[in-house]
């Protein structure tokens, strides 16, 4: 009924209406693949996947939880970050467009196959979850741009004040 290949997850729709009850499709694969394009980031574990998938008046829903581990430096201060992104994870299909519900017609994958190939679903949630500028805290204060200093250790001595460039001019006329 499922298939775990190397990235590939396969839901029979017969089979999972026949039976009637929920099932769990859990397990782990590796995304070197799939993340070779984005500089910057890797990934040091496999992405765990937790989905539960069960038929409902004619809807096949699968949903649960993916765990993204990924690395990265932070987009702030270039120190190292790592961590593990739960991602919520729901798709819906059906396989005769008359069982879905019309305020639902945008959230539903009309598939005429009897089966669901994930893969390109679970990628898709792997690409939107990523961090954009992944951040190694949010209160990180970056690097000086002066002198490139880590904010986050200390203060380095450096002028920050910016001045508005159409004043610029009147900062000359108060000095003696």
């Amino acid at each position: 009924m499922f298939v775990w290949g190397d990235i590939r997850v396969i839901v029979n729709l017969k089979e999972l209406a026949a039976k009637g009850s929920p099932v769990e499709l859990k397990g782990s694969f590796d995304l070197t693949d799939l993340l070779h394009e984005r500089e910057g980031i890797s990934v040091p574990g496999k992405l765990e996947v937790d989905l539960t998938a069960q038929t409902r008046s004619g809807l096949t829903v699968v949903e649960g939880t993916i765990r993204l581990p990924f690395e990265a430096p932070c987009s702030r201060c270039l120190s190292h970050v790592k961590e593990t992104i739960p991602v919520s994870f729901r798709e819906v299909f059906a396989q005769k467009p008359e069982v879905i519900p019309k305020e639902d017609l945008d959230e539903v994958h009309l598939v005429s196959e009897d089966q669901i190939k994930l893969e390109p679903y679970l990628e898709e949630a792997v690409w939107l979850a990523l961090p954009f500028a992944p951040v190694c805290r949010e209160d990180c204060k970056g690097l000086c741009p002066e002198c490139g200093t880590d904010r986050n250790n200390g203060t380095c001595g450096c002028k920050t004040e910016k001045i508005d460039p159409r004043l610029a001019g009147l900062a000359d006329f108060f000095k003696e």
